[in-house]
């Protein structure tokens, strides 16, 4: 089998500006926040971010990487609302697509399976068609004649996704409670890159979870990068929960420039995943010996 073992720099410089990156996880939950790093460090601007999202799309707004954002909803879960992105948001630094849910879902959905868009009754009747005035219906080809709104795939040129383990030929295994959509994320980007906290032998697999939980084949995986704690601060389980008193911190510093400055430069510019785990370290040792 192909060793498709790349690190997330190399991943970085696969995306251009103008691209559409869809990035996968859920909230504050798995997301492939070493790579949304690398982006960050890059010269790349002017992306379209699709994601049910999380810090890494605030990350990217707050860095004026974006121009538009389509999203179910961006949030960090125990903080309902993505402060850097709703910042962006109310200054109109960034173009966006709000659909819900089970819309996007369908927009995943039909991305994944190569057709121009899935049907759907919902949304009739509702805001999101108002909203969203690029949005059709169409009218159902059977004997019904039922209008219907037709969601558009959600076509990416790169999809990101994290899992807890993958081996090198980019097979993926997720061990929480939930795939969410990371399996139609890497099968709609035209390219997918995968990290995962800990890159195994292929016959591994099996010695930590079902074979129900092997959901990404190497067919839809271009690269692959071995990030313990590659979705830090999001929530990993079981490798790890979310760090909430790292997740305040970053999000307070939307209430004022400075503050996102300082925490860029100690967190984000960091030059490699390996300086920022290594960073990670020392606050965590330095919390311990303040511990009465």
């Amino acid at each position: 089998m192909p060793d498709k073992v790349m690190t997330e720099d190399a991943v970085a410089a696969e995306i251009t500006s103008g691209m559409t990156i869809g990035i996968g996880g859920w909230g504050s939950r798995r997301k492939p926040m070493s790579m949304v790093r690398s982006i960050l460090r890059s010269d790349v601007d002017d992306l379209h971010v699709v994601s049910y999202g999380g810090p890494d799309v605030g990350i990217l707004c707050a860095a004026g990487k974006v121009r538009k954002v389509t999203y179910g909803f961006v949030s960090l879960d125990s903080i309902p609302l993505e402060p850097h992105f709703r910042a962006a948001r109310q200054s109109a630094t960034v173009d966006f697509t709000e659909l819900d849910e089970g819309a996007f879902y369908l927009g995943l959905m039909a991305a994944a399976h190569r057709v121009p868009f899935y049907p759907t009754r919902a949304g009739l009747g509702s805001a999101m068609l108002s909203e969203n005035p690029d949005l059709r219906t169409v009218v159902s080809p059977y004997d019904d004649g039922e209008e219907l709104v037709a969601i558009p795939a959600l076509e990416m040129d790169v999809a990101l996704i994290h899992m807890n383990r993958a081996d090198r030929a980019g097979n993926g295994q997720f061990l929480g409670p939930d795939l969410y959509f990371d399996d139609l994320f890497a099968m709609a980007g035209r390219r997918t890159y995968m990290s995962a906290e800990k890159i195994v032998p292929t016959e591994q697999f099996l010695a930590e979870g079902s074979v129900h939980t092997i959901r990404i084949p190497r067919i839809h995986v271009d690269g692959v990068v071995e990030a313990p704690m590659g979705a830090h601060f999001t929530e990993c389980p079981p490798d790890y929960g979310r760090d909430e008193a790292f997740q305040r911190e970053y999000a307070a510093t939307a209430k004022e420039a400075e503050a996102w400055t300082d925490f860029r430069a100690q967190w984000l510019d960091l030059p490699s995943h390996d300086a920022y785990r290594q960073k990670l370290l020392e606050r965590s040792n330095t919390a311990e010996s303040r511990t009465p």
